[in-house]
């Protein structure tokens, strides 16, 4: 084993997973950025994976690396700057592990970060969520296990995944009703749920005999072999009732739709209805209420509403009265002529 296959590994098993508690999809995200640096070093710089160590990895190869990504994958630059990150984060591992190349790991993590422009923030409004969640109908199993799934997936304003790896324990149909999301870190937060939304969700739930002893830890949306719906198929079962929405009215419904365009329309409804972007925050489950300013540097009706409650009016009063209607005599005259 070389050093750097030994030291990968306990960076991935010691490190990331057994001190950071990072969850799996972070952790997967991290490797998928190794296994395109080893695919990297095999084809452009002719060192396999058997042979690659320590000193094959420095500053230039990283940024001949990112450089690669962007030509030859056509990654977005945000994704080159996540497999940038899981670089810099094996570099601040290595800091401690192999400290006699401090000072190559430092360069590497001296690398910035690419900017991008900031893309704009696509929501729905009310009617197009409306419009969207009609378009399904309530004749079978499978067509009400896709209400249950898209009225969460707004209501709750949940990640993707966070839908995906929802088990029935996860539901307390108490007072208030409520969800159990696990988020990005591992992080647990409680969101309540719409009684219109929660006997959806419970009607499904039995339809389903989810219900049931011994069911609690199955997946609650799943497919017709029983496997929970991956982040691709509820992605798939969103765009299908989004293509007969946009027949119905193609102004409310963007020709291109994601779950997570949900969370926007959720976050930005709640911010409309005058919801405190604090309390925003901690329903969708951010680190940082910076994030959850983008709804409101988003919102321009909003904006434009803030600007008219603090208006005044600084400009001289005109005078709309004209030279005429100074002279009464001249406005007697013209009085007379009709």
């Amino acid at each position: 084993m070389t050093d750097f296959a030994k030291h990968l590994e306990n960076f991935f098993i010691k490190y990331l997973i057994g001190e950071c508690n990072l969850s799996k999809h972070t952790i997967r995200a991290y490797r998928d950025a190794f296994t395109l640096l080893l695919v990297f070093m095999k084809d452009v710089k002719n060192i396999n994976a058997d042979n690659l160590e320590l000193k094959h990895l420095n500053k230039n190869v990283v940024l001949d690396f990112l450089q690669w990504l962007e030509q030859e994958h056509e990654n977005e630059i945000s994704t080159r700057n996540q497999r940038c990150a899981a670089i810099k984060s094996f570099c601040k591992y290595l800091q401690y592990e192999e400290p006699m190349r401090i000072s190559e790991w430092q360069s590497i993590r001296s690398i910035r970060l690419k900017k991008h422009a900031t893309e704009k923030l696509t929501y729905l409004s009310l009617d197009a969520i409306k419009l969207l969640l009609d378009q399904i109908p309530k004749n079978s199993r499978g067509s009400r296990r896709d209400l249950a799934l898209l009225a969460l997936l707004y209501d709750s304003g949940a990640r993707v995944q966070e839908i995906a790896d929802l088990t029935p324990d996860s539901i307390r149909f108490d007072n208030p009703n409520t969800i159990r999301l696990i988020g990005k870190g591992n992080k647990h937060r409680i969101i309540p749920l719409q009684k219109k939304q929660t006997d959806h969700l419970k009607k499904y739930i039995e339809d389903f005999g989810l219900n049931k002893f011994g069911k609690e830890k199955n997946p609650l949306f799943f497919n017709r072999i029983g496997e929970k719906l991956t982040t691709a198929g509820i992605t798939y079962i969103l765009k299908k009732y989004a293509v007969a929405a946009r027949l119905q009215n193609a102004d409310l419904i963007p020709e291109t739709i994601s779950p997570h365009i949900i969370r926007h329309s959720k976050a930005m409804h709640m911010l409309q209805g005058g919801v405190n972007l604090v309390y925003i925050r901690d329903f969708l489950g951010h680190k940082s209420i910076q994030t959850t300013e983008i709804y409101a540097r988003a919102d321009s009706k909003q904006k434009r509403e803030a600007l008219e409650s603090v208006y005044v009016n600084i400009l001289p009063e005109s005078n709309t009265e004209r030279s005429w209607e100074k002279n009464p005599k001249l406005k007697d005259f013209l009085k007379s002529l009709g």
